[in-house]
């Protein structure tokens, strides 16, 4: 890959002289002879990298420094100074530089110097090709719902993410996907290429989780011997996902109400405060409240905590989505494991609709993966889904024999049984009034061809 160069010198036989041996390595070459013309040429060509003199007519080189790293913090600069310039140098490095070289120099240290500050570019390049990865894996818009709660839901999380300090508390049953939301608020914020760190609080004892967290110095304890940096500190700048956060011990929910206080804790065994900037999403499965209420769980953090309230629905209260979401799944275990399935026939739809689903959407995954490894291609059926699922109309219906016959022919949700016709029937119209009669979008959602979706309507005529 071709970098390019952005030399900036008053001296014109420095110029020449570097510009045409970054030529020869293959660089792209940009000149510049004043601050003035560097920050012109910087702002039009954006050049990968920037070699620049401190000592220029007009502003000066540090400043120059200054105003580019304004116009773009990311900007890798290289400082050129002479022997007795060197303190400028070191200042020029506070402000962001990324080395500096005293002239005169070899031209092939110059190269050694650039190559390194490529080697950061290419891996510049690398984490935005991630952070982009995870946008589409994890956006906001992928997420599939027909359920109004739960659309209500992800408008506030979208507002959430945008803001970048606020405090997030995912609430909801485990399988209901919190981890999943953490990292679609994660990727839609300003902090999408920092640090995304993830903690479950309730794998580790009081005593680990204490330094995953804060870290510790060398003699902190037994097997302290070297200095260990936690969660928070490599998070810094980005986001720290803790679940789970209901199991946490008093002792460290008073260490971490402190750094949603003060943005700053000590490591265990230190003894000066570290300043951090992170935004936590906290989240649980747990009624905080309640534990508040019988003093498990310290009220002031969890007022702390609670800025931003997000409860995701089990999906027993969104069965509108059951169908959708698991026809998401089964495309997605088509291509994970090269199956050719089509969809589900509506006596497999009105099953899985039916059906509680105590592990929500993770419980969901598992079925429509293991049932896909084990029966034919084409059109699931009925029959080709678990015996659970199959026999939980036919088990309810048992726990009501002393009911009127009439009864039993309602479903546990208490509507009444329909034909498998009326289903698909219904459930198509469904998806057209929340497409708004996008028939497109429609027959995504529905997991079949448009075309199909025509002749079904036609026949409903």
């Amino acid at each position: 890959m071709s970098y390019s160069v952005l030399v900036v010198d008053d001296e014109d036989l420095t110029l020449r002289t570097v510009s045409r041996g970054l030529r020869q390595e293959g660089f792209e070459v940009f000149t510049a002879s004043s601050g003035e013309d560097a920050l012109k040429v910087f702002a039009e060509e954006q050049p990968d990298l920037t070699l620049l003199d401190i000592v220029l007519p007009g502003i000066d080189g540090v400043e120059v420094l200054r105003r580019m790293k304004q116009a773009n913090n990311a900007a890798i600069i290289l400082m050129m100074s002479a022997y007795h310039m060197v303190d400028r140098a070191v200042e020029a490095m506070k402000l962001g530089a990324y080395d500096y070289l005293v002239k005169p120099f070899h031209l092939a240290d110059l190269i050694a110097t650039l190559q390194r500050a490529t080697e950061m570019l290419a891996l510049r390049v690398r984490v935005r090709d991630n952070v982009e990865l995870a946008r589409g894996r994890y956006d906001f818009g992928k997420v599939i719902t027909l359920n109004e709660a739960t659309r209500r839901m992800l408008e506030v999380a979208r507002k959430a993410a945008e803001s970048d300090h606020t405090t997030i508390l995912l609430q909801g049953e485990s399988g209901t996907g919190k981890s999943v939301f953490a990292k679609a608020i994660h990727y839609a914020s300003p902090r999408a290429a920092m640090p995304l760190l993830e903690l479950n609080c309730a794998a580790l004892p009081d005593t680990l989780l204490e330094s995953e967290l804060f870290g510790f110095e060398p003699g902190a304890f037994t097997d302290a011997r070297r200095r260990k940096e936690g969660l928070l500190e490599r998070a810094h700048g980005g986001t720290l996902f803790l679940d789970e956060i209901a199991t946490m011990s008093a002792s460290v929910q008073a260490k971490l109400l402190r750094v949603l206080e003060e943005s700053s804790f000590m490591r265990l065994g230190g003894t000066h405060p570290i300043k951090v900037n992170v935004r936590l999403i906290a989240a649980t499965n747990a009624d905080l409240k309640d534990l508040v209420a019988r003093g498990i769980f310290r009220e002031d953090l969890y007022y702390r905590l609670n800025v931003v309230p997000l409860f995701l629905p089990p999906l027993r209260e969104r069965k509108e989505d059951i169908v959708p979401l698991a026809l998401d799944l089964m495309q997605h275990f088509n291509r994970e494991l090269k199956k050719r399935f089509t969809g589900f026939t509506p006596g497999a739809a009105q099953l899985l609709q039916n059906y509680p689903w105590p592990g929500n959407i993770r419980e969901l995954k598992n079925v429509i993966e293991r049932t896909m490894i084990l029966v034919p291609e084409g059109d699931m059926d009925a029959a080709a889904l678990p015996e659970e699922i199959r026999d939980y109309i036919r088990t309810s219906a048992r726990d009501r024999v002393g009911e009127s016959s009439s009864d039993l022919n309602v479903s546990p949700n208490g509507r009444p049984l329909i034909t498998l016709r009326e289903l698909e029937d219904d459930y198509i119209q469904e998806v057209l009034v929340a497409t708004a009669n996008n028939k497109t979008q429609a027959a995504r959602i529905l997991g079949i061809h448009p075309t199909s979706l025509l002749r079904k309507l036609k026949k409903e005529q």
